[in-house]
């Protein structure tokens, strides 16, 4: 790496002028810090139990568009009966959240998620 050119603004501010590749490697040297940080957290949350793996075979349904929740009632091993005892709404109204024929209120939707143990996030 090259020496930097020092300059100094009217304003007092010292600023360092360095080739552009120089510079393009200290940002990709920075970005992936920043992944070796993200990577590091996210086993974290695994071994701790904060996050959870979602078999490829379930996350894919997700992708298709199917029904989040009733991709993780699958997984989960529950039936839409169960769900909507342990969600306390009707297995009716919990069918036509899971086919898209109703939605379900912010209060429901959470109901919903703590009985699956998924964040919201994992519903949308």
């Amino acid at each position: 790496m090259n020496k930097p050119t020092i300059i100094e603004t009217p304003s007092g501010d010292r600023l360092a002028i360095l080739p552009l590749a120089d510079y393009e490697r200290l940002a990709g040297a920075a970005e992936e810090t920043g992944d070796v940080r993200a990577y590091d957290e996210a086993k974290r949350r695994l071994a701790t139990g904060e996050d959870e793996l979602l078999p490829a075979e379930f996350a894919n349904r997700i992708l298709d568009g199917e029904s989040p929740i009733r991709v993780w009632r699958e997984y989960r091993g529950l039936n839409g009966k169960d769900l909507a005892a342990k969600a306390e709404i009707s297995a009716a109204f919990l069918s036509q959240i899971e086919n898209g024929e109703r939605d379900g209120s912010f209060g429901t939707m959470k109901k919903i998620a703590e009985a699956l143990s998924v964040s919201l996030d994992d519903l949308a």
